[in-house]
């Protein structure tokens, strides 16, 4: 059932700063998609003007997950058919999107040169915004990682498989060794509960510290919540959905404390 949105006082981005959220994953199947749509809702919900971008060049699935079918997208701006704004489609929960083209092998093996030159004009553009949150491809090609590059912070997302723990780790380790990734923060998807939640973030740190001597902070825990998958089937953002249940309060929380400490 749908609910009015509930709007908080966040503070917004000085125009000149880095205003970029990427979301990343070692590997898919985590909720990184997920995630990113239903970060771009919270911040739209409390006010902010709010981008996502649909950085999974070759795989993209932002307009599959919302039920949207847009005119253009960015296969046709990095072809030059297009500019970004024009590629703008926007949303009915609030905010606007740049949608990928899912099974566009060029857009997988874009040449870095071309690569840096969109997320420059990202960059550019997305001062029109309070945010961007850029939904990167899963894996840690280096496609992968030239896009998060330069963004504010990025959130690196996994869940208490092993698996994806280590790919996570993996994520982590390259784009910080390279310098790519300044601010790289952990949310945990799908725990049992905080407590577990925390513990497998316990884990991931350990190694951080052990071997990169790093401490990535913990943005958040969002609870295991059979309201995603509801969501997820009918296309719909959970926030309008489902807006009360546990994973949108943890993710409308990791929002609220995110865009405080930045």
């Amino acid at each position: 059932m749908n609910s009015a949105p509930v709007v908080h006082a966040f503070p917004t981005t000085q125009a000149a700063k880095r205003n970029v959220l990427a979301v990343a994953s070692g590997k898919g199947g985590v909720g990184k998609t997920w995630f990113s749509i239903t970060l771009a809702h919270s911040l739209a919900r409390a006010g902010s003007r709010v981008l996502l971008f649909d950085g999974d060049l070759g795989l993209a699935n932002v307009d599959v997950q919302l039920g949207v079918t847009p005119e253009r997208d960015l296969a046709s701006v990095i072809s030059g058919q297009i500019t970004l704004d024009q590629a703008v489609t926007k949303h009915t929960a609030g905010f606007d999107i740049v949608a990928g083209r899912s099974g566009s092998g060029s857009l997988a093996t874009l040449p870095a040169s071309r690569l840096l030159s969109l997320r420059d004009e990202l960059g550019e553009f997305g001062q029109g915004y309070d945010w961007v949150v850029l939904d990167l491809g899963a894996g840690i090609e280096r496609t992968v990682r030239l896009l998060a590059a330069q963004s504010r912070a990025c959130l690196v997302i996994t869940t208490d498989e092993p698996t994806a723990i280590t790919d996570a780790y993996a994520f982590i380790k390259v784009s910080t060794l390279e310098r790519l990734v300044d601010n790289p923060q952990i949310v945990i998807n799908m725990a049992p509960n905080q407590r577990d939640g925390e513990r497998t973030y316990q884990t991931l740190l350990r190694a951080c510290r052990e071997f990169l001597k790093i401490e990535p902070k913990l943005a958040g825990v969002v609870r295991r919540d059979d309201h995603v998958k509801d969501s997820i089937r009918r296309q719909t953002s959970l926030l309008t959905r489902h807006p009360g249940c546990d994973a949108a309060a943890d993710v409308e929380a990791i929002a609220e404390r995110l865009v405080r400490s930045l």
